[in-house]
């Protein structure tokens, strides 16, 4: 693409960390951004941990444990280890060089910068060439309305493994936050937006909550592309088809559609769900098939360089 085709990536943890690597082998680091979802940041122990943020990054970077999608490669859990022998609360696993991360973000929030300004210090110390930046510097917070009471989401995905029946979700701060600039410049600027296959509800979601989002995306006059996070009724990555079983929608790609009506003009399905063509399209939105599963680092950069081929075709 040229000088003029920047792209915007919304993303929130594995899957969207997925093709952000993809997009970021095939595009110039310059036209690219990327905005993480920070709804499920937590305080952990005293320390700002930004999951999503750290996912995008470590993938960039080249660190992530490539058996989960998250945490770094091969880290050690000392640190960890002697939390528990203090009988400190241990249930979020958090790696020695993880730690390493949270601990310079929460100094330089407790020095008065903002998060998007600690992130872009960390990126740099990483070597990390693309902007990665949160989607607030406001803090958000995810809580599921669940049948064994509130939870916030890391409570909810992580201590109870998301085992709980889900009745609600709610996006506490949500009415008060602020786009960060970086996501308000990209939203006004960006030659085209990619929505990367992110949980459409917890990851996504409070993106698209952020007051003023919708409606820039709404008048956002380039390429709105989105790439399913589902193949048939089941989600590629985390609780995605529970949740939304559980919120009464459709449990496939339909659901997603919906989710993205009047925001989005194209999206990527898979190709076993191509008999879904023609109920997407009520939605007002364009379904393409094509094999979105990334395995390998050849499948990430085949599906960025497939959907940067859309963009091109439709500018």
């Amino acid at each position: 693409m040229n000088k003029k085709g920047h792209v915007l990536a919304l993303a929130g943890g594995v899957g969207g960390a997925k093709l952000v690597f993809g997009l970021s082998k095939v595009l110039p680091s310059e036209q690219l951004t990327i905005v993480g979802n920070t709804a499920d940041d937590e305080v952990l122990h005293g320390l700002h941990i930004s999951p999503d943020l750290d996912t995008l990054m470590y993938t960039l970077a080249g660190l992530a444990n490539p058996l989960t999608g998250w945490g770094i490669a091969e880290d050690s859990f000392n640190v960890l280890t002697m939390l528990k022998k203090y009988g400190a609360d241990t249930w979020f696993n958090l790696g020695d060089r993880d730690l390493a991360t949270h601990i310079e973000r929460t100094r330089y929030l407790y020095e008065g910068k903002s998060l998007t300004t600690a992130t872009e210090l960390l990126c740099k110390r990483l070597g990390i060439k693309p902007k990665l930046a949160p989607m607030s510097n406001q803090q958000i917070r995810t809580v599921l309305e669940t049948t064994k009471g509130d939870m916030a989401f890391q409570q909810y995905f992580v201590k109870n493994r998301y085992e709980p029946k889900i009745t609600g979700v709610k996006f506490h701060g949500i009415s008060i936050a602020h786009m960060s600039p970086v996501l308000e410049e990209a939203l006004r600027n960006a030659h085209a937006i990619v929505f990367c296959p992110s949980n459409p509800i917890v990851s996504i979601g409070p993106i698209l909550a952020i007051p003023g989002v919708k409606k820039l995306l709404a008048n956002f006059s380039g390429p709105r592309v989105a790439v399913s996070p589902m193949v048939g009724n089941q989600s590629l990555r985390g609780p995605t088809s529970k949740m939304l079983m559980e919120l009464g929608e459709e449990v496939n790609c339909i659901a997603v559609a919906k989710r993205l009506e009047s925001l989005c003009d194209i999206l990527i399905i898979d190709n076993h769900d191509i008999h879904l063509t023609k109920q997407i399209r009520k939605t007002g939105i364009e379904p393409i098939a094509m094999d979105i599963i990334m395995e390998e680092g050849a499948d990430k950069i085949r599906l960025a360089t497939d959907i940067l081929g859309i963009i091109e075709q439709r500018t």
